[in-house]
């Protein structure tokens, strides 16, 4: 669907994957057997009773009394999301690796939100892809190397190298493939600088935020640094 000009694609299934066994021994590499994961309110409660020094069993040091603005990343309407708004902290909503939950995940936190000492209103960063050319073609060429680079890390294997244009342009893509990465690719944003610049003004109205955050991947770094001085003029030109 697309809202006021924004694309929400539908949600990614994550089902098909959480079976690949290559999750299941990282999962086992990172947790104990029979280790209990704290809840996640109680660890950010537990991260400000640190840095305020008001922890009933123990201290931070280094930390305690650290001049830090505690953000929590959220990619839905869940838990994270609540929990920044209820204790009053910055949000940050991630579009740019779960696009369609971010409407969700901006409205629940500002419903949820209560003026604490670090925030009087609700401030939401919304994160986004991007990459500038000076040209659609050289932007879209660019880009070619985005959806391998995806594929890899969504079929559990992690992420490779990120590809140049000819590895894309050789890879075998079937539907399953373009199935697995096309809410990703759907929603970067790739053209001229003002194409850009005019995407990103829309993911601003329709989400509310207060600021963007880019990220910009490419093959050569070259490339990279000049799509953020691209981005960089169009969004500052009147």
């Amino acid at each position: 669907r697309v809202v006021d000009g924004l694309l929400i694609p539908p949600p990614f299934d994550w089902s098909a994957l959480a079976r690949r066994p290559e999750l299941a021994r990282q999962a086992a590499l990172l947790q104990q057997p029979g280790a209990r994961t704290p809840d996640f309110a109680e660890q950010i409660d537990d991260v400000l009773a640190f840095l305020g020094g008001t922890h009933p069993h123990a201290r931070a040091v280094p930390g305690e009394g650290a001049d830090l603005e505690v953000w929590i990343l959220g990619s839905s309407g869940g838990q994270s999301a609540q929990v920044a708004g209820e204790r009053g902290l910055p949000f940050a909503a991630n579009y740019h690796v779960s696009p369609s939950t971010v409407l969700e995940a901006v409205e629940a936190y500002r419903e949820a939100f209560k003026p604490s000492a670090a925030l009087a209103e609700p401030y939401v960063v919304v994160s986004a892809d991007a990459l500038v050319a000076g040209t659609r073609a050289r932007a879209e060429e660019l880009a070619k190397g985005y959806g391998l680079w995806v594929r890899s890390i969504r079929t559990g294997a992690g992420a490779i190298p990120y590809p140049t244009a000819a590895e894309a342009d050789a890879h075998g893509w079937t539907d399953a493939d373009r199935e697995l990465v096309r809410d990703r690719v759907d929603t970067r944003f790739v053209g001229s600088p003002g194409e850009v610049a005019e995407g990103l003004r829309v993911l601003r109205r329709v989400t509310g935020a207060d600021e963007l955050l880019i990220t910009t991947i490419t093959h050569d770094h070259e490339d990279r640094v000049r799509s953020y001085e691209l981005l960089a003029d169009a969004w500052n030109r009147p």
